[in-house]
């Protein structure tokens, strides 16, 4: 899930980054260590870069030598990017461009590898088929990880809980900037988009799971789906106070759990 009560601000970010880690697929991932063992070096276009988490997650699964062209429309998060540590063969240039008109001019010049986390489920239907056209175009491989797929699910369970997911689910459907959003249909659209055009796509599961110990992402997870659970209106703003109140409750208690579902895929041309 990739917008919280938080939006994309530098803090969620940094909170949500070991989590991001310990969901991403191991078996997606050797399927994209496998495809570039052989070389020396990878130039990589990394879009809706933040600051810089999917570079620091595949640094040791790349080659050594590699070049990320970091590719965002937020200043203040690009000028936050960090490379991995004790990492004297990656280099990193910060791209600022808006990807909803610029697509095309991020993937131009010499890369090898596109990559996206956490990004598909904010973009319409239209841009993602025009991702993948423009990727196969180039012949490019595609890493795209962490895409919502629209499960949630508390422990324990609550009586308004699949009103209020169902509500979120709707919100996520709304523009974000690139036209009305895939929202819970980007992870199985991601791999139709894919192969309708010729790619071969390995994928698996890539799911936040919380359990009482992660009392702090938990808290600004539930009031980023409160948020957005009362801007449609389809939760009555008393049942979802009191839904609110509970589930802090447990949280704070130590006797919640969450999973949000996420897929990874890799895929490359046939």
């Amino acid at each position: 899930m990739s917008e919280t009560s938080a939006g994309f601000s530098p803090t969620w970010l940094a909170m949500r980054e070991p989590y991001d880690q310990r969901a991403r697929n191991p078996a997606v991932l050797d399927a994209l260590r496998e495809a570039f063992s052989g070389q020396a070096s990878v130039a990589v276009v990394d879009l809706g870069c933040g600051t810089g988490a999917t570079m620091r997650a595949l640094a040791p699964v790349l080659p050594k030598r590699q070049s990320w062209r970091l590719v965002d429309n937020d200043l203040s998060l690009l000028a936050r990017v960090e490379a991995p540590g004790a990492a004297p063969d990656i280099a990193s240039t910060p791209t600022p461009l808006d990807l909803s008109h610029d697509l095309e001019l991020a993937l131009d010049g010499h890369v090898d590898l596109v990559t996206i986390s956490a990004l598909l489920d904010l973009v319409s239907p239209e841009w993602l088929d025009r991702l993948a056209v423009e990727a196969a175009a180039r012949r490019l491989p595609v890493y795209a990880s962490l895409t919502y797929d629209g499960q949630i699910m508390f422990d324990p369970a609550d009586d308004l809980d699949a009103k209020v997911v169902n509500a979120f689910n709707r919100h996520q459907l709304a523009d974000k900037g690139f036209g009305p959003a895939l929202g819970p249909r980007a992870a199985r659209m991601t791999i139709e988009a894919l192969e309708k055009v010729g790619y071969k796509v390995k994928s698996g599961q890539s799911d936040w799971q919380f359990g009482p110990d992660d009392e702090e992402i938990q808290l600004e997870l539930i009031a980023g789906f409160a948020a957005a659970a009362r801007e449609t209106g389809l939760v009555e703003l008393e049942d979802l106070v009191a839904w609110t109140a509970r589930r802090r409750e447990m949280i704070t208690n130590g006797m919640a759990g969450m999973l949000i579902g996420h897929l990874d895929v890799f895929a490359r041309l046939a």
